[in-house]
């Protein structure tokens, strides 16, 4: 770290980036500059990736090292080091490691000169497993962060470094057969990163081999030099548990994690709402792919669908309860489907009286029962239920009524990016993820040559471009767009690769666009397990007043009906595009 005249620490955190940046200077092909979580003073915890960390047909060894989780300066330096000395070693390190890093996972800690903690009471040294308030702890939300990103990155190996004045080396359970080569020592049950890592089934897909080396500096480089020198040679190396749980996930059919979305998604409507209303259509939709395959004998869900909502009251005079918000009013985006599906118009009739609830309005103003203040949810529900309309009656005045909203919103920024609304400049992933829907629910049904059809468009492929620079190597994107650290959300992720999927499926699309759709696919199915339990889904989300608020929203990791439904209607429509690629491939000539 740089020192002042008097021997004080100028800016160890821009050290550390600016060292970072050098490395990947030096070896732009191999490393990226990441991030992996927030502190609870604001600050990124940074990260290196490697350009294979995400690739999952790469062969080499994964492997993440870890260190600083104590906040000293001597534990941060003993990573940078490493880093310098492998990228020295060119190809005879890199030909068979891929190495990413976190060198130093407690920043507020190093900030503060502490010789442990993190300066708001907590300990990222201590604590694992982390057990709820993803991602908000108010003392230690480090380890939520560095426990589920690491998990979700599957590393074959996780190397710890500590600065120490003896040399020691321990191994965690899930490293038995690599100890031997270090002789390191079993940790048992102490409660740190790489013990929890090692045992059960960490963040419920496996486990991830850990050494953890503590050495002084002059010991560090020959002791990682027989590691480095090791890895590619051990005859036994594989893919870690957790690595390879993700790529067994990877490898089921989109019908197969379609069909686990059905069993346990789209099966109540209580409240009216669009999160448990998407759940339905994606159960017609799926239903209309499997009726294809099996033939007109099998009736599908729909009959079972139609008497449990007509019991519930659906088709009754009021069901929507005292002033509807559009998210209850999108509850009922199934109707043009499920009519269809059983022949029964009163289903598209009642999707119709929803939409003449929306009334006509002076330019500038938000038609109600939307927001005024143009929120962005407002731009999904708006276009789904307005652009169905359209699609059941033919009445153009839906379409007026929806374009002039979704022109007159003025929240999309110069970068391509929206914000949650007018009076919330903030950009919140699920909020871009609610107008790339918008959009494209209403590009869905606007005829070509409606006048409103090319600023729509421009609006579409201007967010797109900007959400495409944001991807994350995961397929992913960050809860809080500009904020690399914030947690991978799963619901943005899903909506974004239905609307790439659509897009392409009915031509308003290109090819380019292929590669981060499959890209989004890879993160969204590695986030779903049999049970159809989900990863990282942001709560219900009201404006909020600031980019804490919007870093702080809970996320949940198991059953969650809205993330659920927009992941059975990526499945759905992702095979739909599949197939009509296939269909459109030219016959093989003789």
């Amino acid at each position: 770290m740089t020192e002042t005249a008097d021997g004080g620490a100028t800016d160890p955190l821009g050290d550390i980036r600016s060292y970072l940046e050098s490395l990947v200077q030096r070896r732009p092909s191999l490393w990226r500059i990441s991030a992996c979580g927030v502190t609870r003073s604001g600050v990124q915890i940074p990260a290196i990736l490697e350009s294979d960390a995400y690739v999952p047909s790469a062969t080499r060894a994964r492997v993440l090292l870890v260190s600083g989780l104590s906040g000293t300066t001597t534990d941060v330096e003993q990573a940078l080091g490493a880093l310098d000395m492998f990228a020295s070693g060119g190809q005879k390190y890199a030909a068979g490691i891929a190495l990413s890093a976190i060198p130093c996972g407690n920043p507020d800690g190093l900030a503060a000169g502490k010789l442990r903690g993190n300066d708001s009471g907590g300990d990222p040294r201590i604590g694992y497993p982390p057990e709820g308030d993803y991602y908000h702890h108010m003392t230690d939300p480090e380890s939520r962060y560095l426990w589920r990103w690491i998990g979700f990155q599957a590393p074959d190996l996780v190397l710890e470094l500590v600065n120490s004045n003896e040399t020691r080396w321990e191994a965690n359970e899930a490293a038995r057969r690599l100890a031997p080569a270090v002789a390191a020592r079993s940790m048992w049950g102490d409660g740190t990163l790489l013990d929890a890592l090692g045992n059960g089934m960490p963040n419920g897909i496996g486990q991830i081999p850990g050494l953890r080396l503590e050495a002084p500096s002059i010991r560090m480089g020959q002791e990682l030099g027989r590691l480095w020198s090791f890895i590619p040679q051990f005859p036994a190396w594989e893919p870690s548990p957790a690595r390879r749980n993700l790529d067994s996930r990877r490898s089921r059919t989109r019908l197969r994690v379609a069909s686990i979305l059905d069993s346990v998604y789209g099966r109540e409507l209580d409240p009216v709402n669009y999160t448990q209303g998407v759940g339905i259509s994606g159960r017609l939709r799926l239903a209309e792919l499997v009726f294809t395959d099996l033939g007109p004998a099998d009736p599908g869900p729909a009959p079972e669908i139609a008497a449990y909502l007509e019991q519930a009251g659906l088709l009754g005079s009021e069901p929507f309860g005292d002033k509807p918000s559009g998210a209850n009013l999108a509850g009922v985006i199934w109707g043009p489907e499920l009519a269809e599906a059983t022949e029964d118009s009163r289903w598209s009739e009642l999707l119709v009286q929803v939409a003449d609830r929306y009334q006509s309005v002076a330019p500038g103003s938000a038609p109600p029962p939307s927001d005024p203040d143009f929120r962005t949810e407002d731009m999904f529900m708006n276009g789904a239920i307005l652009g169905r309309a359209y699609q059941v009656t033919g009445d153009t005045r839906y379409l007026d009524i929806l374009t002039q909203f979704l022109l007159d919103s003025g929240i999309q920024q110069d970068n391509g990016l929206f914000w949650h609304c007018r009076s919330a400049p903030y950009f919140w992933s699920r909020g871009n993820g609610f107008a790339l829907m918008g959009l494209s629910e209403t590009l869905t049904y606007l005829p070509e040559d409606h006048p409103a059809r090319t600023n729509i468009l421009e609006m579409c492929l201007k967010l797109l471009d900007a959400l495409i620079k944001l991807q994350q190597p995961s397929g992913m994107f960050t809860n809080v767009l500009d904020e690399p650290g914030s947690y991978h959300e799963f619901t943005t992720t899903c909506m974004f690769g239905y609307v790439l999927a659509r897009g392409l499926r009915l031509g308003w699309l290109d090819t380019p666009f292929i590669e981060p759709l499959l890209l989004a696919w890879q993160g969204v199915s590695e986030r779903i397990d049999d049970e159809g339990n989900i990863v990282d889904a942001c709560i219900s989300t009201g404006v909020q007043s600031g980019v804490r608020e919007y870093l702080d929203r809970p996320a949940v990791f198991g059953f969650d009906d809205r993330s659920g439904g927009m992941a059975l209607w990526f499945a759905v429509e992702l095979e739909r595009f599949a197939r009509e690629m296939e269909a459109r491939e030219p016959p093989p000539v003789d």
